[in-house]
């Protein structure tokens, strides 16, 4: 993650005139959580007008993405002394809810930029962070991840002073849209993982463009072979001749991650929520066969009781997501070297817990809104299932049941689970 490894060009997405891109050239950036939220929320408005359309198009978001740029949201956590905006994780976690409330997919895309852009520090040295963080906040530039875990880990060989990457990933995240892609591998002959920061636009990250899901369409999730890409030594985050430093900061990744993904998940239910009782308000009609007849839908008892059942759920949902977003932010913006097992194991219980809450209670929402609003909602033009499609297809990332167990060893056993790339 030197500047040697780093400042190599990264092209940029070919460009597409859209009305958003002046939108703040004029206007301040902000400087306090709740005007990022502000900005964050007027970014979601403009999604929401054609995500479904979008959606089905399922082109690569490259104009999502440079809304997401101009509107400063990128370099939210950067630092102020290279143009970021040197918020917090607490806000970072609100403004991936309120952008995936718009579009679930720009809201995973953002979440994971986060954590890939976090990197750096959870496992690199301080030369390394210092890097990269100003690489990336001075230009704008989006992360993607080649990582998953339940694929072989890709091949790192040495040849002097490089390392050579070499296989395939089933998803990553972020794709050809990304300007930097964070690669892990096993170095040859060991059992030692390497971490390493590139640019996206090489000839060795060969993109399969295979990702046509279920939901979450415009994650540019498909597969990528990476074929013979080479980086400096001096790239391997975290190693310090070629012998890597270890922390117990350096397994947040996993807990900070699933806080992404619970947030995002809260972010497409409060968007199932908003977009049909926009639609119950206009569109359904009272029930005339009850005994009970109403002229309007909105006074139809049952129709204001299911609205207040699955926005109560919603509501304490977020209190959870908030007091985990507040607490691992705490930790992720303390010194590395603070954090105990214990502390961190704590934490993701916490995340776990609200993770489960999320996935529980919005699938129940994205499924309930059609008895809500009517069968004459079901139709392809209104366009509701895209809430359940996007958080039924990410919420089987992981299976549900390991994170219930993990809460039920904490309470029972007093127990906190290990690390591990998926605890």
């Amino acid at each position: 993650m030197t500047d040697t490894a780093l400042n190599t060009p990264v092209s940029s997405a070919a460009p597409d005139t859209r009305a958003f891109d002046d939108r703040w050239a004029d206007a301040p950036a902000p400087t306090t959580p709740e005007r990022w939220l502000e900005r964050a929320r007027e970014v979601s408005d403009i999604l929401i007008v054609d995500a479904v359309d979008r959606d089905r198009a399922n082109l690569a978001p490259q104009a999502e993405v440079r809304l997401l740029k101009a509107a400063g949201l990128v370099t939210l956590l950067g630092p102020l002394a290279h143009g970021g905006g040197g918020q917090s994780w607490e806000t970072a976690y609100q403004v991936i809810r309120v952008v995936a409330r718009g579009d679930g997919s720009i809201g995973q895309l953002l979440g994971y930029h986060y954590l890939w852009a976090w990197a750096a520090r959870l496992v690199a040295t301080d030369e390394q962070i210092l890097a990269v963080e100003e690489l990336y906040t001075a230009n704008n530039f989006l992360f993607g991840g080649a990582v998953n875990p339940r694929d072989s880990d890709l091949t790192v060989t040495e040849d002097g002073d490089e390392l050579v990457f070499s296989g395939r990933k089933s998803f990553s995240t972020g794709g050809q849209v990304a300007d930097l892609t964070v690669l892990e591998g096993v170095l040859n002959g060991t059992d030692t993982h390497i971490f390493a920061i590139v640019p996206t636009d090489q000839p060795g990250i060969v993109f399969g463009d295979d990702w046509d899901n279920l939901g979450q369409r415009l994650t540019e999730s498909g597969s990528v072979e990476i074929r013979d890409v080479r980086v400096p030594w001096a790239a391997a985050a975290g190693f310090v001749e070629k012998v890597f430093q270890p922390l117990i900061y350096n397994t947040l990744n996993v807990p900070a991650i699933q806080l992404v993904f619970t947030n995002f998940y809260l972010g497409i239910t409060q968007g199932a929520i908003e977009t049909a009782s926009a639609y119950t308000r206009t569109s359904t009609r009272a029930w005339p066969y009850g005994g009970d007849n109403k002229e309007r839908a909105t006074d139809e008892w049952y129709l204001l009781e299911g609205y207040g059942q699955l926005q109560s759920k919603l509501w304490a949902d977020e209190a959870i997501a908030d007091r985990a977003g507040a607490e691992i932010s705490l930790v992720l913006h303390a010194p590395r070297e603070e954090l105990t097992e214990r502390r961190r194991g704590e934490i993701a219980v916490l995340i776990a817990a609200a993770k489960l809450r999320a996935i529980e209670d919005g699938l129940e929402t994205t499924s309930k809104i059609y008895e809500l609003t009517g069968a004459r909602a079901s139709a392809n033009s209104v366009g509701l299932d895209i809430f359940w499609r996007n958080l039924r297809t990410h919420s089987l990332h992981d299976p549900a049941a390991y994170k219930k167990r993990e809460v039920g060893q904490y309470v029972l056993l007093n127990e906190v689970p290990k690390p591990s790339w998926y605890t």
